[in-house]
């Protein structure tokens, strides 16, 4: 035993000391543009999460069985999150219809998305881990079910670097309003190094909080100072070699100054025409703020950002497709908010040639019941849930897999929240059995294969 403990400690030093032979190597610490491990079908993601756990039955998979037996004891016990559900079968009271050449199948309250059927790949067969919110949310945006790792975002930062070395690699675009289910701890970048966690841009007022100071200064003021703190910088730099932290610090900084330069610019939306503005719902109430954010997504991507990441309304509910009570009109609202700007941003995507080099992810963190719940609502489905993807060679126009005749449970072509992380990366060109970071000793990973048996879904890709 003591020569074991002895041998690990000499590797930890030699480690700190950059003097361990092969072994774990590290992708590196900046943003500079890097490529994967083979050649990438794309380049960047849009995340448009909606987080609450959208309704599958209601949305994506009509389940005829759950609509003729509705009042009728679910032939099964069911898990449930909640108390007081009652074990009877709620059928949807939506209308679906096929649409497209691929003949893909809408409900009635996402007629935007339903236009773009041949563009879209529905994953119908998603499952996950817990029926928990926060838990929940943690394993799609994560890999993990405990927070503490770091997002998903914050892998692709580290893996790819950005494009624009003036702009982050992963930017959050939040409900100016307030925040979401679990804030910040959603775009964090764990124990990766801070430059990779997600930054918050806004949609309103300034784009970037504390990117411009406070007191109005001259710009050549302004450039002085930046060359003054770039020299302490380097000085303070070469007193402490090797301290990641330090490292990390002074290249946000580095960053931030010259965000000063272009980010406003880059978010100024009133260079686009009125027909976009309307496209996009800006000139709808309801619609107006999430289509802000969609269309600074698209602005964004162009400008060369690695992962944007999107969130739906805060207000009136910080859990928008939480449906647990009035189903019949909770969620109808909430579509009415999101799925036009959602729709709009994969079309203008489309337009621009873009689209091909981008993928575009629109998910929630679990599904729901097909037993009611209080006043026909639905309670969380860990079990069974709806991922649309499109873009960045997933194959356009595929229905993949399939649930049980309520949609309670994926039976067929059973697709985990690891799978899915695996099948993006490979995307952009990322072995995800190779893309690790050494934490405690440990090489992670955001898809941990050895314990989660993550794979690359080959069928979703064209």
């Amino acid at each position: 035993m003591g020569n074991g403990f002895g041998t690990l400690a000499l590797a930890g030093l030699l480690e700190d000391s950059g003097l361990l032979a092969g072994g774990h190597q590290e992708v590196g610490h900046g943003l500079t543009p890097r490529t994967g491990q083979f050649p990438a079908k794309a380049k960047a993601v849009v995340q448009l999460f909606q987080n609450g756990g959208p309704s599958q039955m209601d949305l994506f998979d009509p389940k005829p069985e759950l609509t003729r037996r509705q009042g009728q004891p679910h032939p099964e016990e069911l898990e449930t999150f909640q108390l007081g559900n009652k074990n009877v079968l709620l059928g949807s009271p939506f209308r679906f219809e096929q649409y497209g050449q691929s003949g893909m199948q809408f409900s009635e309250v996402v007629p935007h998305l339903a236009a773009l059927a041949d563009d879209l790949c529905m994953v119908r067969s998603m499952y996950t881990e817990s029926n928990n919110h926060p838990f929940a949310i943690n394993m799609m945006q994560t890999g993990k079910t405990f927070s503490g790792h770091p997002a998903i975002g914050s892998w692709i930062g580290y893996a790819l670097g950005t494009e624009n070395r003036n702009l982050p690699a992963y930017v959050v675009l939040r409900d100016p309003a307030g925040y979401n289910t679990s804030g910040k701890t959603v775009w964090s970048s764990g124990w990766l190094p801070t430059l990779y966690q997600g930054t918050e841009f806004s949609a309103s007022g300034t784009p970037v909080l504390h990117l411009q100071p406070s007191r109005q200064r001259s710009a050549a003021a302004q450039v002085r100072s930046r060359e003054l703190l770039a020299h302490l910088n380097v000085l303070h730099a070469d007193r402490h070699p090797r301290e990641n932290e330090l490292e990390t610090r002074i290249k946000n900084f580095e960053l931030a100054a010259r965000m000063q330069l272009v980010a406003s610019e880059i978010l100024d939306l009133s260079r686009e025409s009125q027909d976009t503005h309307r496209r996009y719902g800006l000139d709808n109430r309801a619609t107006a703020g999430y289509g802000m954010r969609c269309l600074l997504a698209r602005r964004l991507i162009e400008a060369g950002v690695r992962f944007v990441q999107v969130f739906p309304p805060s207000t009136p509910d910080f859990q928008p497709w939480d449906n647990h009570s009035k189903l019949s009109k909770t969620l109808p609202e909430i579509c009415r908010q999101v799925e036009q700007p959602s729709a709009a941003l994969i079309a203008d995507l489309k337009e621009r040639g873009l689209l091909n080099d981008v993928v575009v992810m629109w998910a929630g963190e679990f599904g729901r019941l097909p037993i009611t719940e209080g006043a026909a609502g639905r309670d969380h489905n860990r079990n069974a849930f709806t991922v649309l993807m499109a873009g960045g060679g997933f194959h356009p126009g595929l229905t993949y897999g399939t649930t049980d005749e309520f949609g309670y449970r994926a039976v067929q072509n059973r697709v985990s929240v690891p799978d899915l992380h695996a099948t993006i990366l490979h995307q952009l060109g990322i072995d995800h059995r190779r893309l690790d970071y050494l934490h405690m000793g440990r090489a992670e990973r955001l898809t941990d294969p050895d314990v989660t048996g993550a794979q690359v879904v080959d069928q979703l890709l064209s």
